[in-house]
C-alpha cells in the first residue's frame, strides 16, 4: 500500500481533504501546539503546515504504529490521526491511548471514513453475492456512534460531524484501484469468498447502470476532543 501512495499519480483527494479540515479547524480554533504527533497522514503536507508554524512534529507511518497499546511518547499539544481509526479492532481503547497522550490542554483531530460511505459499491456487492451476501466491507461507524464514543473515552467539549465528498469514475476498477491505494480496501481478517468471473461481471453492471461515468460518495467522519 504505501508503495501505492507514492507513486507520483497516486490518488489523493481523501487525504487532502482530511489535511485541509484540520489545518481548518487549528485556525478557526486558534490551537497553534508546541508538540504534534500526527498518524496516518502520508503526504506530509499537514507535518509541513505544522513545522512551518514552529510547531515539532512527530509524524507516523500506517501500519507502524500500533493505536491499541499505550503511547510511548505522551505531552502532545495535538494528535492528529487521519484514516486509521476506521480498521482498528478496539476503537474506544484506541481513543483513550490518544487521550492519555495528549497534555492536559490537548487536542485530538480524527478523521476517517464513516459508515455513509460507497453506497453504489455496498450495492454492487450485494448484487453480485445474490442471495448469499458476503462480509466484503469492514464496519463503519455513524456519526450518532463517534459521539457516543468521544463521552464513553473521556474527551471534554467533543465534537463529531461528517461530510461528503463525491467523486466521479468511469469503471468500478477505477474505483477498486483507488481504494488500494489510499489504504481503504478490505480490512477484515475473514473475508468473504473470492468473486466469480460472472459474479464480478454482476458487480460490474450492478455499479455502472447504464452510464459511462457515475457518481460514488464517500463520507469522512470527524472526531474532535480536548483532554481537559
Amino acid at each position: 500500500m504505501h508503495r501505492l501512495q507514492t507513486l507520483p499519480d497516486a490518488p489523493r483527494y481523501l487525504m487532502a481533504d482530511m489535511v485541509e479540515d484540520v489545518a481548518e479547524r487549528l485556525a478557526f480554533l486558534r490551537h497553534q501546539p508546541k508538540t504534534a504527533l500526527i498518524i496516518g497522514e502520508w503526504t506530509g503536507e499537514l507535518a509541513s503546515q505544522l513545522v512551518a508554524q514552529g510547531s515539532i512534529v512527530t509524524s507516523v507511518e500506517p501500519g507502524k504504529f500500533n493505536e491499541e497499546a499505550p503511547f510511548p511518547d505522551a505531552g502532545f499539544d495535538l494528535i492528529a490521526n487521519l484514516a486509521t481509526l476506521d480498521t482498528v479492532n478496539d476503537l474506544p481503547g484506541a481513543l483513550v491511548h490518544i487521550r492519555n497522550a495528549l497534555a492536559p490542554s490537548g487536542l485530538m483531530i480524527a478523521s476517517f471514513v464513516g459508515a455513509g460511505c460507497l453506497p453504489r459499491l455496498r450495492a454492487a456487492m450485494l448484487a453480485a453475492d445474490g442471495e448469499r451476501p458476503a462480509a466484503r466491507m469492514h464496519p463503519a461507524v455513524d456519526v450518532r456512534a463517534g459521539g457516543q464514543l468521544l463521552q464513553r473515552t473521556g474527551f471534554s467539549r467533543p465534537v463529531v460531524d461528517s461530510r461528503v465528498l463525491d467523486v466521479r469514475f468511469g469503471s468500478l476498477t477505477s474505483l477498486l484501484a483507488d481504494l488500494r491505494a489510499q489504504g481503504l480496501s478490505n480490512a477484515l481478517n475473514s473475508r468473504g469468498p473470492a468473486l466469480t468471473k460472472s459474479m464480478r461481471e454482476e458487480a460490474m453492471r450492478a455499479f455502472m447502470g447504464t452510464d459511462d461515468r457515475v457518481t460514488e460518495r464517500f463520507e469522512i467522519l470527524t472526531l474532535s476532543g480536548w483532554r481537559g
